[in-house]
Order: structure tokens, then C-alpha cells, then sequence
């Protein structure tokens, strides 16, 4: 089960997400995990980041992990992800696809802040999916 709710006035095509977080829980063997994916604004997201990772900034994508209740939570500012598309001179919705995975490559216990190493296999997993969902974005 994979829920998505969407606290902002962007629209956003909910299955999309889904899909996509299904491709990347099948490949990964977590398929039947349940998920939540929180689509919010800038001042909540600073508001986690704060919280959370004591970064008092805006960011694109946090993700908490649950194991009681499933994989966990994702939380995307579309605001953030907008402003990457543009900076990054890619479309929202391959973008939103990226942010998407990231999260859920953390919840599922990758880490690029851990190491070079973990950074570099973590991006190639990334990029894997993003190739693999290209179908779904376009």
C-alpha cells in the first residue's frame, strides 16, 4: 500500500508516484511494503529538516524510516523540486521521479552521506531507476 497525500495546491498525478515506488520496491524485493509520501510546501519541510537533521533550510526530500508500520514516510517539497527542474534544466515530472527514488533508496537503507563509496553505489541505483521509469515520466 502506498499512500500518497498532497498538502499543497500543486497538482500532482498521485498513480504516477505510486508507480514509480512500486518499480523500486519490486527490483528491490520490498514490493507489499506500505509507504507514505507527504507532498508539502517550503515552510513545513524547513520546519522537519530543523527538527530532524538540526539544517535549518529548506530541502527537497526527507525520508523517515518506520519498520512498524512499513518502510516509512517520504516528504517532498514540490517547491524545491520545481527550482531543481529549472537550475538542473530537467522536467518537474523526471525530477519529482528522482526525489522520489532518493527517498526511498534511503528508507530502504542506502546512505550517501556515510561514505564515497555508499554515495557513488546509491547515485548508480538512482540513475538505474530513473532509466527504468523513463517510460512513466515521458
Amino acid at each position: 500500500m502506498i499512500g500518497v497525500n498532497n498538502l499543497t495546491t500543486v497538482t500532482v498525478e498521485k498513480d504516477f508516484l505510486r508507480k514509480v515506488a512500486e518499480k523500486v520496491l519490486d527490483r528491490e524485493n520490498r514490493k507489499g511494503n506500505e509507504l507514505s509520501v507527504a507532498l508539502v510546501g517550503e515552510g513545513r519541510i524547513k520546519e522537519l529538516n530543523k527538527r530532524y537533521r538540526k539544517k535549518n533550510r529548506v530541502t527537497d526530500v526527507l525520508a523517515f524510516s518506520n519498520s512498524e508500520v512499513g518502510l516509512g514516510e517520504i516528504v517532498i517539497c514540490l517547491r524545491e523540486v520545481k527550482k531543481n527542474a529549472k537550475k538542473y534544466n530537467s522536467a518537474f515530472k523526471k525530477e519529482l521521479a528522482r526525489v522520489l527514488i532518493h527517498g526511498l533508496l534511503h528508507l530502504l537503507g542506502y546512505d550517501h552521506e556515510k561514505s564515497a563509496k555508499e554515495a557513488e553505489k546509491m547515485e548508480e541505483k538512482q540513475n538505474y531507476y530513473l532509466k527504468l521509469c523513463q517510460k512513466l515520466i515521458s
